[in-house]
C-alpha cells in the first residue's frame, strides 16, 4: 500500500471524505490509493488471516482499513460456518474502525447482512439506535443483502427506525435502500412505505428514494413532503 501511495491523490481524497474540523471524517488520513488498486493488493494477499486483517483495521490510514475489511469479506466468503461467525463477530466488535461511508457500503451487506439471513435480526435494531453514526449506517446497509434476495421487510423496518435520524449520511443511505426496494423487490412496497412516511421524511432521504420515479410521481411525493414541512 505504501509503495503505491500518491500524495496528490491523498489530498483530493481527504477533501472528498470531509476530513476537516467538525466534518464526519475529521482527522482521517489517506495514502492516495484508489479502490481498484486496493482490491488488486487484497487479491494478491487473499490468504491473509484475521490476525493480519485486524492489524490493518487499526491503521490510521483509510485505505489500509478498507483493505482490512475487504480481506474480511473474502475470508467470510470462503469460510465455513465457524469462520463466518468469527468474521461477523470481529466486524461488529470493531465498528469504531469502520468509520466512513465507503468502508460500510463495501462490506456491511457481505458480512452482517449475509450472516443474519434466517437468524434473529434484533442486532440491526440495536445498531440503528446507536449513537454511533457508522453503526446506524451499517444497520441499513446490511439489509441490502436481504433486498438482493428479494426480501424488503428488514429494510423497511430499519428505515422506519431511522426516519428522524439527524445525519445527512443516514438520510442518503436510507433513501438509497428504499430506492433499491422499488428496483429489486417491489415498487408497490416502496410506494406504500412512502405513502405512509413521505411527509415526515427528511428531504434528502425522499429525493434519493424517488430518484427513479416518473416525473409526475416525484412531484406528488415532493408535494407531500412540503405539506409535512
Amino acid at each position: 500500500m505504501r509503495a503505491v501511495a500518491d500524495a496528490a491523490k491523498a489530498r483530493v481524497l481527504a477533501g472528498f471524505f470531509k476530513t476537516g474540523p467538525g466534518e464526519y471524517g475529521e482527522g482521517d488520513l489517506f495514502l492516495g490509493v484508489p479502490v481498484p488498486g486496493i482490491r488488486r493488493i487484497v487479491k494478491t494477499h487473499r490468504n491473509a488471516g484475521p490476525r493480519e486483517a485486524l492489524k490493518l483495521l487499526h491503521s490510521k490510514y483509510h485505505e489500509e482499513r478498507l483493505a482490512a475489511l475487504l480481506i474480511l469479506v473474502e475470508l467470510y466468503r470462503r469460510g465455513d460456518e465457524s469462520r463466518k461467525k468469527e468474521i461477523y463477530d470481529l466486524y461488529l466488535a470493531h465498528i469504531s474502525c469502520i468509520n466512513s461511508w465507503d468502508l460500510v457500503d463495501l462490506t456491511a451487506q457481505h458480512i452482517v447482512g449475509e450472516f443474519l439471513v434466517g437468524k434473529d435480526t434484533s442486532v440491526l435494531t440495536r445498531l440503528a439506535r446507536s449513537k454511533n453514526l457508522w453503526a446506524r449506517r451499517i444497520a441499513i446497509l446490511s439489509t441490502y443483502h436481504f433486498i438482493r434476495q428479494g426480501d424488503c421487510r428488514e429494510t423497511l423496518r430499519i428505515a422506519e427506525l431511522l426516519l428522524r435520524d439527524p445525519h445527512d449520511l443516514i438520510h442518503k443511505a436510507v433513501g438509497w435502500m428504499l430506492r433499491e426496494v422499488g428496483k429489486r423487490c417491489s415498487i408497490d412496497r416502496e410506494c406504500r412505505f412512502l405513502d405512509q412516511h413521505a411527509a415526515a421524511m427528511p428531504r434528502t432521504m425522499l429525493r434519493y428514494a424517488i430518484e427513479r420515479f416518473p416525473a409526475a410521481m416525484k412531484s406528488r411525493y415532493m408535494r407531500r413532503a412540503l405539506v409535512g414541512d
